[in-house]
């Protein structure tokens, strides 16, 4: 019985979370205001918001097909490794969403050190444009290889 009205209260104060989240445009444009500056500028980010996005991003992956069928025109990019200023050049490059679809093969963190940076602006396009930007799980998206890299995932 115990057991029972805790994961409720769990389940409470999730929903709780994604009410106050902070709107995608909002942490997107946190995100972006580094464009200019020097690489390594780091965005300040509270836990609480990623757990939103992440809660958010966990609903949309569960409810979309695991095969896509995507049609062109699309960019198809991949291995960006916590790279979070190449990131930012591929979009200024390639056109921001919702400019332009694109398709992310995996392997968004680890080896760079705005892994954080680089899967929340990833997720807050996946959040704000479901049906324009796809990413694919790669192997670097797993725990242990998190684990090598100091990088350890949030159980939702």
């Amino acid at each position: 019985f115990f057991f029972s009205s805790r994961r409720r209260h769990t389940r409470c104060r999730e929903v709780s979370w994604a009410r106050r989240c902070v709107q995608e445009t909002d942490l997107i444009e946190r995100l972006l205001e580094v464009k200019g500056c020097k690489p390594g500028k780091q965005v300040t980010m509270s836990e609480e918001e990623i757990k939103c996005l992440c809660i958010k991003a966990k609903e949309i992956f569960t409810s979309q097909p695991i095969i896509l069928e995507l049609e062109a025109p699309l960019k198809i990019c991949g291995d960006v490794h916590g790279q979070y200023y190449d990131l930012l050049r591929l979009f200024e490059y390639g056109k921001f969403p919702p400019d332009a679809n694109y398709l992310f093969l995996g392997d968004y963190v680890d080896r760079g050190k705005q892994s954080l940076e680089t899967i929340s602006l990833l997720l807050a396009y996946k959040v704000k444009y479901p049906e324009n930007f796809f990413l694919l799980r790669g192997n670097h998206e797993c725990a242990s290889i998190n684990r090598i890299y100091g990088l350890s995932l949030i159980h939702i």
